[in-house]
Formats: structure tokens, sequence, C-alpha cells
């Protein structure tokens, strides 16, 4: 079944729906705007229920087929956050708030799966019902297991969850996706650094911590190159190395660094954090200095169950005529909290020559929308067909 042709009716619309939310961007929580406009068009639709406030800021519709024979519930998923990233993309709706911009097409998911919503109020041609999902602060904020902690699966009665990201680099309308592991395990750690500083031109009688905090750096890399198997992905990134003295000739007291490592499977993740704290401490010592070590687990592994997957690329194929084997993303996705709550599965869809997300140039590509509502709409029409 290709495109559904209601949405080729409804594009125009859903795009400018699109583009308001892109034009009025809102950061983590605060998607007050957003989640506004959200539970307003989800009450235009006809849903039996809006619900706002889960996670803070997010908001469901619960739709009901024509019957319910089976009392099957599916949850479909958009997030709805931006980034603070300043803007250059120089469109006509480019963002209006300075340092906040939609540079992950989280407009374009919330848009596409508003779209979808209005088709299902519209036609409500399954059996069982439908719970759509705008979820907030899915950059970093943890929006997804918010929501889950607010009682999102028990009070909708939620048995099967799906997701969709636009990925830039795939033919737009495209999709592709993979079982089981599918995106990494997004960790954060902070690592300080303690010599003893004084003047640069007597470093004998200092322990220079940006020497020691720069063997730090090196070490760290032996985790993925000497630690863990070499068939195993993980990576290992210093992104911050500051010291506390901005002087030319002052060896300063401490260095402070941040990073992040990420993993696919739990093993290697406790893995990573065990020898990262080890190698910190053990090469300070080595040289006089100490090193304070807070290691974040953030976002869980996102694992796609193998059922659900074969019927989401099942449904792709339908829509798209083809659905590739997605490789592994080192990127975080916070998904992974309601798919470690309901089995689902999550997928890609091909947003054309654009930037790549998290660039100030990346612009959600509006010719993927009807491919991106349709995919929703069978998601539902085939795993709850009609009595």
């Amino acid at each position: 079944m290709p495109v559904k042709n209601r949405f080729a009716e409804l594009h125009d619309e859903i795009t400018a729906w699109r583009r308001d939310i892109h034009e009025n961007p809102e950061i983590l929580f605060e998607t007050h705007r957003t989640s506004a406009l959200v539970a307003e068009k989800l009450k235009e639709f006809g849903c039996d229920e809006v619900a706002t406030g889960i996670g803070r800021t997010g908001v469901v519709g619960v739709i009901r087929g024509k019957s319910d024979s089976k009392g099957k519930v599916i949850g479909l998923r958009a997030d709805m956050d931006a980034l603070p990233i300043h803007e250059q993309t120089g469109l006509d709706y480019a963002s209006k708030t300075p340092n906040a911009m939609h540079a992950c097409g989280h407009d374009g998911h919330t848009a596409m799966l508003l779209g979808a919503a209005r088709y299902l109020a519209e036609n409500r041609n399954f059996d069982g019902t439908v719970v759509v999902i705008f979820q907030p602060a899915e950059e970093g904020g943890g929006g997804g297991r918010e929501m889950c902690q607010d009682g999102l699966m028990e009070r909708f009665g939620i048995q099967e969850v799906y997701g969709m990201h636009n990925w830039p680099g795939r033919p737009v309308g495209s999709f592709a996706i993979r079982p089981g592991a599918f995106f990494a395990a997004t960790d954060l750690f902070d690592i300080v650094i303690e010599g003893r500083g004084g003047h640069a031109a007597k470093p004998q009688e200092t322990i220079d911590p940006t020497v020691v905090a720069s063997q730090v750096v090196l070490a760290l890399q032996t985790i993925a190159s000497r630690n863990a198997d070499p068939i195993d992905n993980i990576v290992v990134s210093v992104t911050s190395f500051e010291t506390s003295s901005k002087a030319f000739n002052v060896i300063p007291q401490r260095v402070t660094m941040k990073g992040t490592v990420r993993t696919m499977s739990n093993a290697v993740r406790d893995l990573a954090e065990t020898r990262l704290t080890a190698i910190a401490e053990g090469v300070a010592a080595s040289f006089g200095a100490t090193a304070k070590v807070d290691y974040l687990r953030n976002y869980p592994v996102m694992v796609n169950h193998d059922e659900q997957t074969a019927f989401a690329a099942d449904v792709a194929r339908k829509v798209s005529g083809d659905c590739e084997v997605a490789p592994m993303v080192m990127g975080g996705e916070d998904f992974a909290f309601m798919l470690e709550e309901r089995p689902g599965a999550y997928i890609l869809v091909g947003n054309g020559d654009t930037a790549m997300v998290h660039h100030p140039q990346y612009n959600f590509n509006d010719e993927a929308i009807p491919a991106g509502c349709s995919w929703w709409a069978e998601i539902v029409e085939q795993r709850l067909p009609a009595a």
C-alpha cells in the first residue's frame, strides 16, 4: 500500500503546522506553546481523550476505533523539543527565539504524528485503541523516562509502542530499521584532576594537572582499544578540558574534564564505567595528583523488539516499497525508556540530502511528511485490523 491519498491532501496543512512549530522552538521541558498547540489540535480532531501535563509537559491523545473486540492498545510517540543552537538556515520560517532551534526535526515528528492522528480520528478504521504520545525533553532531559514514571503505559493501557526519527542522507520517504540494539547508551562523566599549582617557570615545585589530565585523556582511549572486545561498539570521548587558571605563566591547581561514553550493551557499559574510574584515579596517583570521577548513567541502550521490528519493516515496505537494515547508531534516544516498558520498534525515515541533525543549517524536509504520516496510520490499521 503506497502513501495514503489523504496525506497528499493534508500535506500543505501539516507543513504549515510544522513550520509554525519550527518558528517557535522550545527546549527540554519548556514546551508550553508546543504542548498547548498539540492539545488544541487533538481536541479539534475529535480525540476521545486528551491529557496534558504527563511527564511535566507531555501530551497524550486517545483515539478509539470503530470496534474493540480484543482490547488491544498501541502507542505512537513523537518528540517535541528543540536544541540550544542558533539557527543559520536563513529560512522565512527560521527560529524567532535566539539560541533555540529545531535542529533535529522534532517539529517534523510532531507534525507527522498530528497528521496521522487527524486521519485516524476521521476514519477510525481499526479494532482497538491508539494512544498518540507527544513527549518533551528528548534532547538530554529524559522526557521519555519522565512520562513512563508518570504512569504513561499503565494509565492508558499501552501494550506496544512505536517511534520514528527522520534521517538526513537517506532518500526522502525511504525507511530503515534494525532489530535489537539500535541506538547507544549515552553516559556522561566529569573528572576533576587536582594537582599543585605554581609558577610556570618552576614546574619542579608543582604537580602539573594539565600534564596529568592530558595523560588521562590518552589513557581513556585504551578502554576501547585494549579493554573492550574489538567486536563491541564503544566510544569514549573527552569533550571539554578546562583549567582553573587562565594566565599564561601559572600552572593551574586543577583541571576539569567532561565527556561521554557510548555503548551498545550493558556488559560493555559496566566495563567502561569501571575502567574509566580506575584509569583516571590510577594515572593521577602515579603523578602524585588525585582524580575525582562522577559517572552518570544517562539513556540506556535503545533495543528494538524482534516481532515488532519485523512488523514495522513490513509496514514501511508497503508504504515506500523498501525498508533497509539500518546501521547501529552511537547517538542516544530516550525512546529507549518506553521500549524497556513495552515491546515496540523505532524506525528511520529518509530526510534527503540535508545537513545532519544537530547542525545549525539542518532543516526537516517537508517532502517526507506523507510517507511518515502513512507509516504511522498503517501501523495502526495493519496491527489493529478492523473487525
